[in-house]
């Protein structure tokens, strides 16, 4: 039972919750916050055990708070059944290992967050109030400074976050959300939902934008100072259908709600293994658009252009927020390598093909990605295309490629008498991790491309324009 009174706490202050503090804490009235505040502990990430008291002092020693460390709140979402979700104990647990001494708060406004949705939606301003009240009293009380505190909101609890963070008296230093919830906040204005202005530094996730906007899961527009949309934001991968039965005819339909929450949970996922994961965070690139992102056109750190994803992020404040993307594997570690690869198509006669498959293989000093796929929308003679590949395992540096352009599928007489081709000098990748570029070079002076025959390789060459700015 969520409600079960505190363990640790002296029942003399459980009969005292119940009534006004207006006498013990100098007029202030704590009796309309319904919220309830759980200290919990890296020996029980599941449990509340011990609740902190807006108003009652004793409480706060009673629940071991360390004062001279950083403070995490976690506020969870929209909820069906009115408990917890799984993620929220390994979050905490993921937030004490990564910071041993902080304070893991989790709030529990759960009788609230399990009505019709646009009723939740609407408490969001009052678990905010609720959130703002605490936190000013414990700034009041115990002089805890407010810039010690990171706030982490998913779903409907990162706009209770924004709320909260906009009302407390002076700035809390950061908060994280956690794909914001989408419906009846896509529109709303800055003072009911997460915004920029809530905390001295605010990054979002966003991982289920899929839809129109306001009808998405996910908020779609930018709220934070850094913005990041994981394989573009719509929509995450190991999330489709045939996941899901997988999942389901292995652990049984307890887990069907896990479909449809998936990609708007990867979120959290992605925080958590950022947190376990500090040593490699991944990278995540700024860019206009997704378009141009799948182009490979955005892979560049300078001023201020990639960041970190997650808890190790630079926390670059600009005018307008800045919208990331990255790609990332479908289960944890999430980390991929990003590539731009750049090739240019040569020939005599004038050809254009459309949505042509190729495989590429990459051969570095530590390891190898081989045949992974990709599609030109367009391929024409004496034109140069920008594509964006990546590889699950760190290959180090590049020093070979092969190129292979696939065949058709189906039988087409076209090709029964010759297949088509291309003549290829140089191919130029650049490494979004590492930011190095490298040309590759055709064995021969040129090497030809032929759809649906053998691959063609290339390797790392010293090349003049390497130097000038012309090379790329």
């Amino acid at each position: 039972n969520v409600w079960k009174a505190n363990k640790t706490n002296h029942p003399l202050i459980n009969l005292l919750s119940n009534f006004s503090f207006s006498g013990i804490t100098g007029g202030k009235d704590f009796r309309d916050i319904e919220s309830k505040f759980a200290l919990r502990t890296p020996e029980d990430t599941a449990e509340d055990t011990c609740h902190l008291i807006p108003g009652v002092t004793e409480s706060v020693a009673n629940c071991h708070f360390n004062h001279s460390s950083k403070t995490f709140v976690v506020i969870h979402g929209w909820t069906v059944t009115g408990m917890y979700e799984s993620w929220v104990p390994k979050l905490v647990a993921a937030l004490y290992k990564r910071e041993p001494d902080s304070n893991v708060i989790v709030v529990d406004w759960l009788s609230r967050a399990q009505q019709h949705y646009p009723v939740s939606a609407g408490y969001t301003k009052l678990v905010g109030q609720d959130v703002a009240k605490f936190m000013n009293w414990m700034a009041d009380e115990f002089n805890y400074p407010l810039g010690n505190v990171h706030l982490l909101g998913y779903s409907l609890g990162a706009h209770a976050a924004g709320i909260a963070g906009s009302l407390t008296s002076k700035k809390v230093n950061r908060i994280t959300g956690l794909d914001p919830a989408g419906p009846n906040f896509e529109y709303a204005e800055a003072p009911s939902r997460l915004s920029p202005d809530d905390a001295d530094f605010v990054d979002v996730l966003h991982t289920f934008t899929r839809g129109s906007p306001g009808r998405s899961i996910g908020i779609q527009k930018p709220v934070g100072h850094v913005d990041i949309y994981p394989n573009g934001g719509t929509f995450q991968p190991g999330c489709n259908i045939g996941e899901a039965l997988r999942v389901i005819a292995e652990r049984g339909l307890g887990d069907v709600d896990q479909l449809v929450k998936c990609s708007h949970e990867r979120s959290v996922h992605l925080f958590i293994d950022s947190l376990l994961n500090e040593e490699n965070p991944s990278k995540a690139y700024r860019c206009n658009s997704k378009e141009a992102f799948e182009k490979g056109l955005c892979l560049s750190c300078r001023k201020n252009r990639c960041n970190n994803m997650g808890y190790e992020i630079n926390k670059v404040r600009a005018k307008r927020s800045s919208k990331m993307y990255l790609k990332t594997r479908s289960q944890m570690p999430y980390k991929v390598f990003h590539y731009q690869v750049k090739i240019h198509f040569s020939g005599t006669e004038s050809n254009t093909y459309t949505n042509q498959a190729f495989e590429i293989s990459l051969y570095g000093t530590v390891a190898e990605s081989e045949n992974i796929p990709f599609t030109l929308p367009e391929v024409s003679t004496n034109k140069t295309y920008s594509f964006l590949l990546y590889t699950e395992v760190d290959i180090g540096e590049l020093l070979m490629l092969k190129l292979k352009w696939i065949s058709d599928s189906y039988f087409s007489w076209s090709n029964w008498w010759s297949s088509p081709g291309f003549d290829i000098g140089k191919i130029r990748v650049k490494a979004g991790e590492t930011q190095k570029k490298v040309i590759f070079c055709s064995r021969e002076k040129m090497s030809y491309l032929q759809k649906g025959k053998s691959p063609v390789i290339f390797v790392k060459c010293h090349d003049k324009s390497l130097n000038r700015k012309s090379g790329w």
